[in-house]
């Protein structure tokens, strides 16, 4: 069967952008065709400046909204990174295969890099160095596919570059993955700057619709998108980003498509009313699961454990297998 490997990071509330880009279809699709893996990367919510309660708070509710979602821990492995060992056994190996050039070609790294040297700053070792955890996540599993946008893809095309390289090297090894797009995905852009993804770590709140937020707030985020000149409703990603935007999001919550859709209005004032009333109903059943698993926790860390135990179970032979490789001593006993 198939292997899918997929994580989210815990750097900011999950948005709709998040869940109409990713997690719906993991849901809806991935889980029911594919031995799938979905895993709350938490050590990659180190690499920057960060508080720990946070990253510990965030980590579960995304966890508790992966299951809010649907996914079925029947079904599928929902875990979280850090209960892992072997992915921090395997990223070092990787280190010693990939290249300093490498990594500094990583765009994440560039743009980052580059606004914190404008700042007076600097940033710390492992952005650079976390394309190597990324690949180990992935190799670890035996991951055929990794569902990804397109911001990532540069980061499984490495991980690709890395598991041929250490299988000439030192022997087969790795299953080479390959990135999947999957077609149904909804790119979702910021309600204010329609230009730019919603993105979960972003500042500019009123542009993103978080999965908790309450259905009023939804409501006013939505009523307040930006708009372009003029007055006709027209699918055009170019010269009416934000109208675009709003009926993607409508076509994406009602099963529509933007192009029809942009026929059926005369106003943007209709138009956003009925987006935001799609969105709400979209994710009120999300809201409503999330907070019955937080009413009961017990459930969400029995879940994680058994999600822990299934994936070094899978993870330990290939890792062990990398060591035995590269050239280390196997322990006594």
């Amino acid at each position: 069967m198939t292997r899918i490997f997929s994580g989210i990071k815990p750097t900011g509330h999950l948005t709709l952008g998040n869940y109409l880009g990713a997690v719906r279809r993991w849901a809806e699709v991935d889980q029911h065709r594919a031995d799938a893996l979905f895993c709350v990367v938490d050590l990659h919510a180190l690499t920057v400046d960060h508080d720990p309660a946070r990253v510990r708070r965030l980590s579960r509710q995304a966890a508790t909204l992966l299951l809010a979602s649907g996914l079925d821990p029947e079904l599928c492995t929902v875990f979280v990174q850090s209960h892992v060992d072997e992915h921090t056994r395997l990223s070092y190996l990787l280190e010693c295969v990939a290249t300093d050039g490498e990594m500094r070609r990583m765009i994440q790294y560039k743009e980052k890099a580059a606004r914190e040297r404008a700042r007076g700053g600097s940033v710390r070792l492992s952005l650079l160095t976390y394309p190597a955890l990324m690949a180990a996540d992935i190799l670890a599993y035996g991951t055929d596919e990794v569902p990804v946008g397109d911001d990532q893809t540069q980061h499984v095309e490495l991980t690709r570059d890395l598991a041929v390289r250490f299988n000439q090297r030192y022997g087969h090894t790795f299953v080479v993955p390959r990135a999947t797009r999957p077609e149904v995905a909804a790119r979702v852009m910021n309600l204010q700057e329609p230009l730019s993804k919603m993105g979960k770590s972003d500042d500019s709140g009123p542009g993103i619709v978080y999965l908790l937020d309450e259905p009023d707030t939804v409501r006013k985020k939505v009523a307040r998108a930006v708009t372009d000149s003029g007055q006709d409703v027209a699918y055009d990603r170019e010269k009416q980003p934000g109208i675009a935007n709003l009926l993607e999001i409508l076509a994406s919550c009602t099963g529509g498509s933007p192009e029809a859709l942009s026929g059926e209005y005369r106003s943007y004032g209709a138009l956003k009313k009925d987006t935001a009333e799609a969105v709400v109903e979209v994710l009120r059943p999300v809201r409503e699961r999330h907070q019955a698993l937080c009413a009961d926790p017990a459930p969400v860390d029995d879940v994680l454990r058994r999600g822990a135990e299934r994936a070094r179970e899978l993870a330990r032979p290939t890792v062990d297998a990398a060591y035995r490789a590269i050239g280390l001593l196997p322990a006594a006993g």
